[in-house]
């Protein structure tokens, strides 16, 4: 599968963003799907996660609350809606996808597909 994000810019404090992350492939509807983000020196961490039927979600601590990750699976198409941006959550998002896996898995390893990154600055 391939998958492609969209919807970075730049935002300021306490503005709001939607991400897109498009995919190619007939069993997107099958994949556990992810948004991560690596911010300049630092490792690439985990933002949310979605199941393939979008019955169960996982947040980070930093973004719970203020990020919501959805997914249609008619247009094979996972959504991440972020508010209250603070400037810490300027990075690089990336979408992912794990197949064969029930639920929800912060696993990175498990994450076999990923865009290629959209760019998110938040400015104070």
């Amino acid at each position: 599968v391939q998958l492609q994000a969209s919807g970075g810019g730049l935002v300021q404090a306490g503005g709001s963003l939607r991400l897109s992350c498009s995919a190619s492939g007939r069993t997107f509807s099958s994949y556990v799907m992810g948004w991560f983000r690596q911010a300049p020196g630092k490792e690439r961490e985990v933002v949310a996660v979605i199941s393939w039927r979008g019955t169960s979600t996982y947040y980070s601590d930093s973004v719970k609350g203020r990020f919501r990750i959805s997914r249609d699976n008619a247009k094979n198409t996972v959504y991440l809606q972020m508010n209250s941006l603070k400037p810490e959550d300027t990075a690089v998002y990336y979408c992912a996808a794990a197949p064969l896996v029930a639920g929800v898995t912060v696993d990175q390893s498990m994450y076999l597909f990923w865009g290629q990154g959209t760019l998110v600055t938040v400015s104070s």
